[in-house]
């Protein structure tokens, strides 16, 4: 246990991170809740994934433009393919969301299988290194985030379902590289699980607090103890949602 590592010049820039991916995923976990897709986002956030992939093979910077335009660029198809899917199969679309994670997975472990770094490189991609996030990554995230809110509270009514699976795609490949998969699905699906017998106004302004309580003490407990700070957050995500269904409990 070391205290001494409680450092704002370090955790700030981790924090405003998680509350970039909570500011969109919030309102966008409890939409997917209430259509009953929940793995739209790992099915989303591993396809993009697969675009940073291909564009480390090419040799592109991880953190620069040109990896986050193939990661939207191998999205975006991801989005149309699961609009397709919603209206020809809806029967069996949640189990078809399900076979696309596990292909979109399985063709980046094929693409990194002789890449010496292969092994780092796809558990950075899973859990994240969100404790390393530097501000300079923050500018380009926070601008997806304020175009994705603009256009969700503003024009949701309008969205066709491209549309929906559109912006989804968007905000989802923004928060893979900042968190990793693993927390990109929690922090969509975690907040809203636990607000979803709260009554319905209060129901977005109680899952922004919780993700970002889980956030704030994640990343402190981490730090503390000095353990990998995605999987940390993902339990405490597990256990605010858990505390917020205690009975008499509210925010």
């Amino acid at each position: 246990m070391n205290f001494d590592t409680l450092n704002l010049n370090l955790l700030a820039p981790a924090l405003l991170a998680g509350l970039l991916v909570l500011a969109t995923h919030v309102p966008l976990g409890q939409q997917v809740l209430k259509r009953g897709i929940v793995f739209i986002d790992l099915a989303v956030a591993q396809i993009a994934a697969l675009g940073v992939i291909a564009a480390d093979l090419m040799g592109w910077e991880p953190q620069g433009w040109a990896v986050q335009a193939a990661a939207l660029t191998a999205a975006l198809p991801g989005a149309f393919l699961l609009t397709w899917i919603e209206k020809n199969w809806p029967e069996v679309q949640e189990a078809l969301i399900g076979a696309i994670f596990v292909l979109a997975a399985s063709a980046g472990i094929l693409l990194l299988a002789n890449n010496p770094h292969g092994g780092e490189h796809l558990k950075d991609l899973l859990s994240g290194q969100i404790l390393w996030v530097t501000p300079a990554q923050l500018i380009p995230a926070a601008a997806v985030a304020v175009l994705t809110l603009a256009i969700w509270f503003g024009a949701r009514q309008r969205l066709e379902h491209f549309g929906f699976y559109a912006l989804f795609a968007v905000a989802v490949t923004a928060s893979v590289q900042l968190v990793g998969v693993y927390l990109v699905f929690s922090s969509l699906i975690m907040p809203a699980l636990a607000v979803r017998n709260w009554p319905q106004n209060r129901r977005l302004a109680g899952g922004y607090a919780l993700g970002a309580l889980a956030y704030a003490v994640g990343l402190a407990l981490s730090a503390v103890f000095d353990l990998p700070s995605g999987a940390v957050i993902v339990w405490c995500l597990a256990g605010t949602g858990i505390l917020a269904n205690l009975r008499g409990f509210r925010l």
